[in-house]
């Protein structure tokens, strides 16, 4: 079983940090790689043509592990969650009134590509709503989701776990019916994937866009996404050199070529041989694989279940357990409790939360400890 992990980061010892869903604490081993990776360009003699290419392959190779798929070259390495999405939407043909199904309030990088594809294509957008009641909360809007699509649903674009409480949605069923209707799924995996397992043998996602500096634990400005089979024709967003065909040979690259580097490497960004991020995010997935999402899971449902009981009985709701993730809840309070004097009592104890439209966003790891959730509990109780 998982212990704590605090050890093996820079968290000052007063601090409670749960917060992670806003951006990861840096692993210590991921500092050290990024300090010796900066110094690497003092002797860029030292940097060979093919380092471009070496430097890229272990990420993709660790991060196809991460998320059970078979072949890294359905990887590609993108800046950020928006850039990931953008080559999706490049390379769809929506005509007219098809649909592009999506959930209430999930993060602006996995809407406004929709936005832009639905004004130039005659698409329209379907936002599925909560429930009003907290009852059942997380299995209704599932069931509302698997309602919506129908033969005009195009494209669903889903987070696995809603950025605001942690609602968790079932993306094999989901994908197995727009499927069936000839649609796509497509998944923002940025506040699940490295916390919670996922599987793309089971879900079958036509593509995964994860930014790499929250559950990825890697560095901002870097991100990782897999493009299934029906991508590997689509039309990227920028033309840079190393994904065309034959880029491995620096002595040919005026001899300009039509072809791609093979599957999803045609969406990678330029510059993707970083050499100070991509071995950054190459070493925190590998610590990702050798904890396992499945124990960062149990892990934290082990520190974080006595208080949400006692926030429960308090008043407070917090999605049910089989429809969140355990690294990620939202509470909504009670009339009862003032959202501005708990702000002020959490400010004053250090511990880190956010606020998420009308939630208290919670979001541990393997740093955090049950002695942080009883003072994160004892604070609820200074206010009442």
């Amino acid at each position: 079983m998982l212990t704590n992990q605090k050890h093996l980061f820079n968290i000052d010892k007063d601090v409670i940090y749960l917060n992670g869903a806003y951006m990861s604490p840096q692993l210590k081993s991921v500092e050290q790689i990024g300090l010796e990776s900066l110094t690497r360009k003092s002797k860029p003699y030292l940097i060979s043509p093919e380092n471009f290419i070496d430097i890229r392959k272990p990420l993709k190779e660790r991060f196809a592990e991460l998320i059970a798929a078979e072949d890294a070259q359905h990887m590609a390495i993108i800046p950020s969650v928006s850039y990931g999405m953008a080559n999706v939407a490049n390379s769809l043909d929506l005509q007219k009134g098809q649909e592009i199904l999506v959930v209430d309030e999930q993060f602006p990088s996995n809407i406004y590509s929709w936005q832009h594809l639905a004004k130039h294509t005659g698409a329209k957008i379907i936002n599925i709503k909560p429930p009003e009641e907290y009852k059942n909360r997380g299995a209704q809007w599932n069931e509302r989701i698997l309602a919506a699509i129908n033969k005009q649903t195009a494209l669903v674009a889903l987070p696995h776990c809603h950025w605001a409480d942690g609602t968790c949605f079932k993306l094999k069923e989901i994908g197995e019916k727009v499927h069936q209707f000839g649609g796509k799924l497509v998944i923002d995996g940025t506040q699940s994937v490295g916390a919670l397992p996922f599987s793309v043998k089971e879900i079958k996602p036509d593509a995964l866009i994860c930014g790499g500096y929250k559950w990825l634990m890697g560095p901002y400005s870097l991100g990782v996404a897999y493009y299934a089979d029906s991508f590997h024709n689509g039309d990227p967003i920028e033309h840079n050199w190393m994904n065309r065909a034959n880029s491995e040979d620096f002595s040919m690259l005026t001899n300009y070529q039509e072809g791609f580097q093979p599957k999803a490497e045609r969406f990678s960004v330029g510059e993707s041989s970083n050499f100070i991020l991509t071995p950054m995010l190459t070493r925190a997935i590998e610590q990702l694989i050798e904890w396992t999402p499945q124990a960062v899971q149990n892990y934290c449902r082990e520190i974080s279940h006595y208080t949400i009981t006692a926030l429960r009985s308090m008043g407070c709701y917090i999605v049910e357990d089989n429809y969140r993730g355990q690294h990620l809840f939202g509470i909504y309070l009670p009339e009862s409790i003032a959202i501005e004097k708990l702000k002020a009592e959490l400010n004053k104890q250090k511990i880190f939360v956010s606020y998420r439209g009308r939630a208290v966003r919670v979001s541990p790891n393997v740093y955090n400890s049950a002695e942080d959730f009883d003072r994160l509990l004892n604070a609820f109780k200074a206010i009442l």
